[in-house]
């Protein structure tokens, strides 16, 4: 039964009289009062999650020199830039590294910088370098150009991640013999640690499961500023986790394509980060408002630590081999504790994301709500739930036998 719409809400934010809470504080309050009283009750709840995103990067707009040129390659700060785009258009990756970075060749490599600190960099305020190369037109004469500009010089900055907010990632283990270096960190040998992301009862796709609420126009907290819900992230496809007896695990793998002004953002919440043996990336803050729409909406958005589960992978040998299996799965609330159990033996457990800073972004955008400043989109259409959506494609990539 619908409690409340979009219009209702957002009248009742410009009003003054909308009621806010973060996913935590609304599990305290259905505790307290019970899931229908609290539906009643509550308009918004906020989510939040701070960790490394890879699937990010900046396009920009640098604006026309004199004489023009038509930009063929693009470096930003030494890192390569995609310029097949416009002129003076171009696309950083976060994930991006100098040409003459050693990469993994004095291994493990440290990757100090890469196209996720270029953005921070320029957040932050900072000049960035900016060096391109043509071949020249008639009516683009120059041949390259090498200078220096920071955002307030540029027509456009514009953050565009084509996959962030990862619903649900794995907790990560090795099992192998020696110290292995991958993108949920350092995994020592024979289950010596165990790594996990997102921030669980904050998370938020693990809030709105079915993504009742979140779509294409949906208003985020993104990098510290205002942003959108492009289109479904790339890899986009929001199964539910299964153990061997058919039990389910609650939900996998949605992902989103989010933008916003890269102007508006703070480098607070955009950080350019270095995973030694693996790479460079971008660590994002994101925030997802979810309206109360009824009671089911607020019983997937008050889902505790301990009814939300990640399952537990091999990464010396049953990821990188791409093979679907697992070794059990274990509850938010029990990674939190800092000790899981694995094949019968204690493993220490430490998140890849920032739980603190997930708390942050999620009161942050309860206050803006509660500001004013701050209004839901309803959006154009939502993302295909798991049970609706088309059997993932994947691509297996075939060299010579």
């Amino acid at each position: 039964m619908t409690v409340r719409s979009y219009g209702e809400i957002n009248a009742r934010i410009r009003s003054g009289e909308v009621v806010v809470m973060t996913a935590e504080e609304a599990i305290d309050l259905v505790a307290a009062k019970g899931l229908a009283k609290a539906a009643a009750e509550v308009d918004v709840v906020t989510t939040g999650t701070f960790g490394p995103m890879c699937s990010s990067g900046a396009y920009f707009n640098f604006g026309h020199s004199r004489p023009r040129i038509k930009m063929q390659k693009v470096w930003l700060n030494e890192v390569p830039a995609y310029a097949g785009l416009a002129a003076v258009d171009a696309y950083l990756g976060a994930t991006e590294v100098p040409e003459d970075d050693p990469l993994n060749s004095n291994f493990p490599g440290q990757f100090k910088y890469g196209g996720g600190h270029v953005i921070e960099d320029l957040v932050a305020g900072r000049k960035v370098r900016l060096q391109a190369e043509s071949y020249g037109t008639d009516c683009y004469p120059r041949r390259e150009i090498d200078t220096w500009f920071s955002l307030d010089d540029i027509n456009e900055a514009v953050l565009f991640n084509p996959r962030n907010a990862y619903q649900n990632y794995n907790c990560a283990v090795n099992l192998g013999d020696r110290t292995i270096y991958t993108y949920m960190g350092i995994l020592k040998a024979r289950l010596g640690n165990a790594h996990y992301s997102t921030s669980g009862q904050l998370s938020p796709l693990l809030k709105d499961p079915a993504f009742r609420t979140i779509g294409l126009g949906t208003r985020i907290f993104l990098g510290g500023g205002i942003g959108y819900v492009a289109w479904q992230g790339t890899q986009h496809f929001p199964a539910v986790h299964s153990g061997a007896n058919g039990r389910e695990f609650g939900p996998a793998g949605g992902t989103l394509a989010v933008i916003g002004d890269l102007k508006q953002m703070s480098p607070r919440w955009l950080m350019g980060s270095s995973f030694t043996g693996y790479g460079a990336t971008l660590t994002v803050g994101l925030g997802i408002p979810i309206p109360v729409l009824d009671s089911d909406v607020l019983r997937c958005a008050t889902a505790t630590d301990a009814e939300l589960f990640a399952q537990i992978v091999d990464y010396s040998d049953a990821y990188p081999d791409r093979r679907a299996e697992n070794l059990g799965f274990v509850s938010y609330a029990e990674l939190k504790t800092g000790r899981i159990t694995v094949r019968d033996r204690e493993v220490p457990t430490a998140p890849v994301s920032s739980l603190p800073r997930a708390r942050e972004i999620a009161a942050t955008l309860k206050e803006w709500i509660q500001k004013g400043d701050f209004t839901l989109t309803e959006p154009a259409f939502t993302l295909p739930p798991a049970g609706r959506a088309a059997a993932a494609r994947s691509l297996e990539i075939r060299g010579r036998e």
